[in-house]
C-alpha cells in the first residue's frame, strides 16, 4: 500500500527540514576549548620598566566583554585604560595607565571559549621588586556560585526532559503503540517538553550572568539578554524554543489523533482505522525525526562538538549519540511507567518489551560506536584517561555504561521468561477452545495463569452481590438489600441499574486481573530490573552533564604543554632556572603541581618564586609550603627558605643565598591540610 501523508503533515516536515538546514548552515566551526597558552609579560617574572600593555594568548579564539581583562595594582585598584581588543590572531591586549610603581600586580581574565564555556583566570607579574598585594579576590565569578550551580542544574534538567521527550515519544511509536491512549504515559512525555522548556528558558535568563559577573541580580538585565542573543549559544536556545513549538504540535497529534486511530481499530472498522493508523503514523516518525534531530544539533552547534578537530564530523557524530541516548534511556523511563502504571485493560505485552529490547540494544551499538570516536577526538591519548579531569570522569560514565548494559541483559532475561509464559499460556488457550463445551454450556474464564497459581475457573456470568440503588428493586426484590449481578436484567429492569451493574462487573474484572498481573513474578522481575536501570541512568545523566562542561582532556594537555617550561635546566640564556615537581599527599584535594623559579640560579644572591597549581593549572592555596636547599656532595644543607605568600597560590622570597655551584636538591613540603603532608624534591646545576 502506497503511504501518503496529509497535507498538513506534509507542510510540518518541510518546514522543519528547513529550520533544521538553518541550524546547520549557522553552526561554523572553531578551532578548540580555550586555554591561556602564553602572557606577555609572564607569568611571575619581574620586569624592570613598565610595561605599555598586558597580552594573552589563548589557544583559540574567545569572546571578550569590556571586563574581560582587568589588571590591578598592590593595593587593588584597576590600572588598565581602555578595552581589550584583539591585536593578531588568538592573541588580545589591553593598554595601561603610564607611570605605574614598583610591585606586584594582577592580570585577571574572564572570556568565553567558542564552545561557549566561560574561561577564567588570573597571574601575577612585578615592577622592579615583588611587593605584598591586597588582591585575593580577583572577581571573577564566571561559571560559579549559585549561578553556576543553577546553570549546570538547568543543563541537566534540559537534558533530562530532552531524553524523556524523544525516549517516550519513540517508545510509544516503535514499540507499544497502544501506549498513544494510556494517560501515564501521556503525562511523561508532555512533562519531558515542559521541562525541557522551562530549562531552555532560564538558561537563556542566567546566560549573561553565568559568562560574565556571576551575580543572581544580574539574571534579568535585559542587556545581558540582549548580548547574549547575539552570540552562538544565544542562537542555540532560541532555536531549540522554536523546535519545542513544533515538538507540542507532535505531542498533540500522537496523543490525540494517532490514539483514536488506535481506538478506532480495536473498536471494530478495522480495515480503514488500520491504513489511516500507518500514514499518520508513518507522518509522524518522518517529522519526529526531524524535530528530535534538530533538538539535538542545538546542542552539537553550540558546545565541544562544534569546535576542535573535524567539526564537520563530530557535529553528526554527537547528534546520533544524543538520539541513541534519549531512545535508550527516555524508552526505559517510559517502560518502567508502563510497567508500573499501565492499566489493565490496555497491559503491556511481551511484544512491546520484545521491541524495546531491539531499539536499546541498537541504542548501544550507535553509543559505542559514536563514543569511541568522541573520546579519541576529546582525549587524543591513552594518558589523559587518568592525567585530566575529563578522562577521569569519562571513566567514571564508562564504569556506568558497563553497569547498565549488565542490568539490561537482566532485563533480557526477564522479557525471555514473560515470552515463554505468554507461550504457554497461548497454547492452553488453544487446548481450551478445542475442548469447549457445545453451545448451551457456559464459557469459563481463566483466573490465574502466574506460575505457582492453579489454574481456576468460574462461570462468565458468576453472582457478585452488589446493593441495589433506592427505587429501583422489582417487587420480587422489594425490602431485599441485594440484587445478583449476573442475573440477566428483565425486560421492564431500570437501564441505569444494568449499567451500574456492568460497571461493578467491569470494575471487579480489572482489578482482579491487575491483582493477578502485579503477582507475576517474572513481571516482578523485570520492573526490578528496569527500575534499577532508571537509577543508574540518573546518576549517568549526571556524569555526562559534567562532561560537557569540563575542558577536554587534549585541550587541557596541550595547555600544559605550551605553558609549562623545560623542567631541571635553564630556563633562558639569563641562567634563570625553573623546576616542576607534581604532589600527591594522599588526602582530599591532595594532588597538585609546585613550580619554582630561581633567578639568576647563581652563586650568590637569588630570587625564588614559588607557584602552587591543581591538576588543571588554576592556583592553589595551601596552608604551607617550605623549601630547602642541600649540597650532598659538599655536605652543605639543608639550606631553609621560607618564602612570604603574595597572591592566591604564589609565593615569593628574596635574598636566597646559594653558597657555591654544584648540584643542588631542591627539597618542597607542601601541607594541604593540618594531617595530609609530603615533601618532593628535584636536582638541579646551580652556578
Amino acid at each position: 500500500m502506497t503511504r501518503t501523508i496529509t497535507p498538513r503533515l506534509r507542510t510540518l516536515v518541510l518546514l522543519l527540514l528547513a529550520v533544521t538546514g538553518a541550524l546547520f548552515a549557522g553552526a561554523a566551526p572553531a578551532s578548540a576549548h580555550a586555554a591561556l597558552t602564553g602572557s606577555d609579560p609572564a607569568q611571575g617574572v619581574v620586569v624592570d620598566r613598565a610595561p605599555t600593555q598586558i597580552s594573552l594568548t589563548f589557544s583559540e579564539q574567545v569572546a571578550l566583554g569590556d571586563g574581560s581583562l582587568r589588571v590591578l595594582d598592590p593595593k587593588g585598584k584597576p590600572v588598565q585604560s581602555g578595552k581589550p581588543a584583539n591585536v593578531s590572531g588568538t592573541t588580545y591586549a589591553v593598554r595601561l595607565h603610564a607611570g605605574l610603581a614598583d610591585g606586584t600586580y594582577t592580570v585577571a581574565y574572564q572570556v568565553v571559549s567558542a564552545d561557549s564555556h566561560p574561561v577564567a583566570g588570573a597571574y601575577t607579574f612585578s615592577i622592579g621588586a615583588p611587593s605584598r598585594t591586597v588582591v585575593s579576590d580577583t572577581g571573577a565569578g564566571a561559571g560559579g556560585g549559585a549561578v553556576g550551580g543553577l546553570y549546570s542544574f538547568g543543563r541537566y534538567l534540559s537534558y533530562a526532559g530532552f531524553i524523556v521527550l524523544v525516549g517516550g515519544a519513540a517508545f510509544v511509536l516503535a514499540c507499544w503503540r497502544q501506549g498513544a491512549g494510556v494517560r501515564a504515559l501521556q503525562r511523561l512525555v508532555v512533562g519531558g517538553w515542559l521541562t525541557l522548556t522551562a530549562a531552555t528558558l532560564g538558561l537563556l535568563l542566567l546566560r549573561g550572568s553565568y559568562t560574565s559577573s556571576g551575580k543572581l541580580g544580574d539574571v534579568f538585565d535585559l542587556d545581558l539578554l540582549g548580548q547574549v542573543l547575539q552570540t552562538k549559544t544565544g542562537a542555540a536556545l532560541v532555536s531549540r524554543l522554536l523546535l519545542l513549538a513544533a515538538a507540542a504540535l507532535f505531542v498533540a497529534v500522537l496523543f490525540g489523533a494517532y490514539a483514536r486511530r488506535e481506538e478506532e481499530e480495536e473498536e471494530g472498522s478495522a480495515e480503514e482505522a488500520a491504513a489511516e493508523r500507518r500514514d499518520l503514523g508513518f507522518g509522524l516518525a518522518i517529522g519526529g525525526i526531524v524535530v528530535a534531530a534538530g533538538l539535538a544539533a542545538s546542542w552539537a552547534m553550540a558546545e565541544h562538538a562544534s569546535t576542535g578537530l573535524q567539526p564537520g564530523i563530530a557535529m553528526p557524530v554527537d547528534i546520533v549519540h544524543l538520539l541513541a541516548v534519549a531512545c535508550w534511556f527516555g524508552g526505559l523511563t517510559a517502560l518502567l511507567v508502563a510497567l508500573y502504571r499501565a492499566p489493565a485493560d490496555t497491559p503491556l505485552g511481551t511484544d512491546a518489551v520484545r521491541r524495546f529490547s531491539r531499539l536499546a540494544f541498537a541504542s548501544v551499538l550507535a553509543l559505542v560506536a559514536t563514543g569511541v570516536y568522541q573520546s579519541w577526538r576529546q582525549l587524543g591519548s591513552w594518558s589523559a584517561f587518568t592525567d585530566t579531569r575529563y578522562g577521569q570522569l569519562l571513566l567514571v560514565k564508562l564504569g556506568l555504561v558497563a553497569v547498565m548494559v549488565g542490568l539490561a541483559w537482566i532485563s533480557r532475561r526477564w522479557t525471555g521468561r514473560l515470552a515463554e509464559q505468554g507461550t504457554a499460556e497461548a497454547e492452553a488457550g488453544s487446548e481450551a477452545t478445542t475442548d469447549a463445551p457445545q453451545a448451551g454450556a457456559r464459557e469459563r474464564t481463566p483466573l490465574a495463569t502466574t506460575p505457582g497459581t492453579e489454574r481456576a475457573d468460574i462461570p462468565e456470568q458468576a453472582s457478585v452481590s452488589v446493593p441495589v440503588p433506592a427505587g429501583t428493586a422489582t417487587a420480587g426484590q422489594a425490602g431485599k438489600g441485594e440484587a445478583s449481578a449476573g442475573a440477566a436484567p428483565s425486560a421492564d429492569a431500570d437501564p441505569g441499574r444494568a449499567a451500574q451493574l456492568a460497571r461493578q462487573r467491569d470494575a471487579i474484572d480489572t482489578a482482579r486481573r491487575k491483582r493477578l498481573r502485579d503477582a507475576d513474578p517474572n513481571r516482578s522481575g523485570l520492573r526490578r530490573s528496569v527500575l534499577a536501570e532508571a537509577a543508574v541512568a540518573v546518576v549517568l545523566l549526571a556524569v555526562t552533564t559534567a562532561l560537557t562542561q569540563t575542558e577536554p582532556g587534549r585541550t587541557e594537555q596541550e595547555a600544559r604543554a605550551a605553558s609549562a617550561p623545560a623542567a631541571s635546566s635553564p630556563a633562558d640564556t639569563s641562567g634563570a632556572l625553573t623546576l616542576d615537581m607534581p604532589f600527591d599527599t594522599g588526602g582530599k584535594n591532595g594532588k597538585g603541581l609546585v613550580r619554582i623559579d630561581l633567578d639568576p640560579a647563581r652563586v650568590g644572591t637569588n630570587e625564588m618564586h614559588l607557584y602552587v597549581q591543581r591538576p588543571d593549572g588554576r592556583p592553589y592555596d595551601i596552608p604551607e609550603v617550605k623549601v630547602a636547599l642541600t649540597l650532598k656532595a659538599k655536605k652543605i644543607g639543608p639550606l631553609p627558605v621560607a618564602p612570604e605568600h603574595i597572591t592566591t597560590g604564589h609565593w615569593a622570597s628574596s635574598g636566597v643565598q646559594v653558597p657555591m655551584a654544584g648540584d643542588w636538591e631542591v627539597a618542597v613540603t607542601v601541607r594541604t591540610s593540618d594531617i595530609d603532608q609530603v615533601t618532593v624534591s628535584k636536582n638541579a646545576q646551580i652556578g
